[in-house]
């Protein structure tokens, strides 16, 4: 059954003429009169009563008046609906992350919501190494990674650079130091995330090259509980410095330097190179910069 056959029997029953429905239409009558018996056909019903005077419908036509009334504003729906999201004014965007990235993206987020009010914004929290898979596979739209998955089905760009920050508490005997190189660490109590990531590789490996021993005797499931066990002197960390920054502004950790060990952190917003991106998810490109 095609909709505008519908559309030809709504304005006929509301004109309760073919010649005025035609008119407003801008259709001869005859092809008015053929959309009509073409409906008829499909539903296996007379809808209007030719034999009378004035246009009347039958009892089939008045259901069928019914559902077309219903389906006109079904359409007007679907139309305005259409239109806010090409106003980037209604919508949903699903953005992965694993916890330390999310941090970055708080502040994106504010502006975003302030912009687009409507639009509805999950923060969906995933591994890093399955990020990927699930921009390739539709359930994320866009996802946040710190490292390049040079995959030629995904478009990554670099839209933020932070660095692993080496934290102390106040009260550890480095606290005072600008800076130290990587072998006075052979004796600390590393407190680490038990997510494996390449910066924990490359921290073990760091280790390693300059045969300096590397005791993770702790390790923990957040960010913020490895905060906290740094902030109690339990033990010491390298986290990504935007993690910190509020912890490192109210005096609750210090960033000492580790000579051997300035490793810069790329924050990659990452999306599918050949899929359309939804308007949402467009307009969150744009406000970071993309």
């Amino acid at each position: 059954m095609e909709l505008h056959s519908l559309k030809v029997f709504l304005t006929v029953a509301n004109e309760k003429s073919f010649s005025r429905a035609a008119e407003k239409l801008l259709r001869t009558q005859p092809a008015v009169s053929l959309a009509i018996q073409r409906l008829e056909l499909v539903l296996g019903e007379k809808l209007i009563d030719r034999s009378a005077k004035d246009l009347m419908l039958t009892e089939a036509g008045k259901v069928v008046l019914d559902y077309a009334r219903r389906f006109e504003n079904l359409q007007g729906d679907l139309e305005n609906g259409l239109a806010e999201l090409r106003d980037k004014s209604a919508g949903r965007l699903t953005i992965g992350a694993n916890e330390s990235s999310t941090l970055y993206l708080l502040d994106h987020i504010e502006k975003y919501r302030r912009r687009y009010p409507k639009i509805r914004v999950q923060i969906r929290r995933s591994l890093s190494s399955k990020i990927p898979a699930e921009l390739i596979d539709g359930d994320l739209e866009l996802g946040i990674l710190t490292y390049d998955p040079e995959d030629e089905r995904l478009v990554s760009r670099v839209i933020y650079t932070d660095h692993l920050a080496f934290i102390v508490s106040p009260s550890h005997r480095l606290a005072a130091r600008k800076e130290i190189p990587i072998a006075e660490l052979g004796s600390e109590t590393f407190i680490a995330h038990n997510v494996v990531s390449p910066y924990r590789g490359m921290v073990i490996r760091e280790f390693q090259r300059h045969k300096v021993p590397l005791h993770m005797d702790l390790e923990m499931p957040t960010v913020e509980a490895i905060r906290k066990m740094v902030e109690r002197n339990e033990g010491v960390a390298f986290l990504p410095r935007m993690c910190v920054e509020e912890e490192l502004s109210h005096g609750l950790v210090r960033e000492v330097r580790v000579r051997e060990m300035a490793m810069e952190r790329k924050i990659r917003l990452v999306y599918p190179a050949k899929r359309a991106l939804s308007h949402a998810a467009a307009a969150f490109l744009e406000l970071v910069g993309g």
